[in-house]
C-alpha cells in the first residue's frame, strides 16, 4: 500500500556567469519568485524537481530517485479568467523497493486544470478549481498504480507583502477496471517568504490520506530558492530537505533531499 502514496504525492505539491544585478532586474526577479509561490500565477514555468528518498521495502533498505518534470502553462480564456494546466511527469529509478530488484522508467502522470480569476477577490484571495487526473502511464507495474483516476482539485491562497500562504488539494477516485483501488485525498498547505533580492524560503507538506488503507503519508518540506538570470534566461534554483513525519509501512521514512531548477518564461 505504501507504493500508492507516492503517486498522489505527485499531485501536488515543489529553485554563474551572466547573472544580472541591476536594481530593476532585482525587482523583476522578486516578482518572478513571488509568482512561483502561486500555483495559479499567469507565468509559464518548467520545473525539474529532483527527489531522493530512502527507507522503502519490508527491510527499509530500498531507495528511490524521482525527477519530476512539471510544466505549468496558463491559458487566457477571456477577459477575466485563466485556465492553468499543471502536469507532473515522474522519471523514477529505484533499488530494493522490491527486495533484490531494480526498476527505472516513467511513473504515472498527474494532470490538473485550474480555472482561476485573473484578479484576486476584493479581500485579496487568489483561487482556482477544476479537475485532476491520474494517468496510468507507468512503464513498469512497480512504478505505477495501473489505474486511471479522476476527481476535483482546488487551491486558495493570499499574497501579502513578502508572504504567500494557502493550500492546494485534490481527491482522486479510481475509474475503470484497473488492479488498484484508489480513494485518496491530497492536501498541500504552504507558506513562503520572498526577499527583495529574490530569495524564497518555503515550508509545505504534501500529505495524502488513503481512505482504503485508513492511513496518512505526511512529508514536511523546507526549500530555499533564488531567482537569477543566466544569459538572459530567468531561472530559479534551489534545494532543501524533507522529513517524513508519517508514512505507511514499507514507504519512505526519516530524512530525504530535494533539488529544484525551474525555467521561467514571463510574458
Amino acid at each position: 500500500m505504501g507504493r500508492l502514496f507516492r503517486f498522489f504525492a505527485l499531485a501536488a505539491g515543489v529553485t554563474c556567469a551572466g547573472w544580472t544585478t541591476a536594481s530593476a532586474q532585482g525587482t523583476a526577479s522578486e516578482e518572478l519568485a513571488k509568482s512561483l509561490s502561486n500555483p495559479v500565477a499567469s507565468l509559464i514555468s518548467v520545473p525539474f524537481q529532483y527527489n531522493y528518498d530512502e527507507g522503502f521495502g519490508p527491510n527499509g533498505n530500498g531507495s528511490r530517485t524521482t525527477v519530476n518534470v512539471q510544466p505549468v502553462v496558463p491559458i487566457s480564456i477571456g477577459k477575466n479568467w485563466n485556465l492553468i494546466s499543471r502536469t507532473i511527469v515522474p522519471f523514477i529509478t529505484q533499488d530494493d523497493v522490491i527486495p533484490g530488484t531494480s526498476q527505472s522508467g516513467i511513473g504515472d502522470i498527474v494532470q490538473s486544470f485550474f480555472f482561476s480569476p485573473k484578479e484576486p477577490t476584493a479581500n485579496g484571495l487568489i483561487w482556482g478549481a477544476g479537475p485532476a487526473f491520474l494517468l496510468p502511464t507507468a512503464t513498469s507495474s512497480a512504478l505505477g498504480a495501473d489505474q486511471f483516476a479522476a476527481g476535483p482539485t482546488g487551491v486558495v491562497l493570499r499574497q501579502s507583502g513578502p508572504w504567500t500562504y494557502g493550500a492546494l488539494g485534490n481527491h482522486l477516485w479510481d475509474v475503470g477496471g484497473g488492479s488498484t483501488e484508489i480513494n485518496a485525498t491530497f492536501i498541500q498547505p504552504f507558506l513562503s517568504y520572498t526577499t527583495p533580492d529574490a530569495w524564497s524560503f518555503t515550508l509545505n507538506s504534501e500529505s495524502t490520506y488513503d481512505w482504503e488503507a485508513d492511513q496518512w503519508s505526511v512529508p514536511l518540506n523546507f526549500v530555499v530558492a533564488k531567482v537569477v538570470t543566466i544569459a538572459g534566461q530567468p531561472v530559479s534554483v534551489g534545494g532543501g530537505v524533507r522529513y517524513w513525519a508519517e508514512s505507511p509501512t514499507g514507504a519512505a521514512d526519516d530524512w530525504a533531499a530535494r533539488l529544484v531548477v525551474t525555467f521561467l518564461f514571463p510574458k
